[in-house]
């Protein structure tokens, strides 16, 4: 069963941060194999406090999305996603293909 991280994010107040998290995020998601926001997952953000970004990761499997987030590389990558905008991470297990 797949894995998914629906991450809610606030607007980017630190565009140096969000490159920063963007660099060290790119070898760890193609490490665990993850697609972002992919085209069978249809999504609409209906209600919203503060979140203007939505975005689906999908993993290959639910023990695959928990490992990569207490990996020890993401938790470095994630300071810098905290320090470039407010955002919440929900984990699911499931199918939404």
């Amino acid at each position: 069963m797949k894995g998914y991280w629906l991450v809610l994010g606030g607007e980017v107040t630190d565009t140096e941060a969000q490159k920063m998290y963007g660099s060290l995020w790119a070898p760890i998601a193609q490490r665990y194999g993850v697609r972002v926001n992919p085209a069978e997952v249809e999504a609409a953000l209906l209600e919203r406090l503060g979140t203007t970004r939505f975005i689906v990761v999908e993993f290959p499997s639910y023990e695959q999305a928990r490992a990569c987030y207490d990996d020890p590389e993401y938790a470095e990558a994630k300071a810098w996603a905290l320090k470039s905008a407010k955002r919440e991470i929900v984990l699911l297990r499931g199918d939404l293909g």
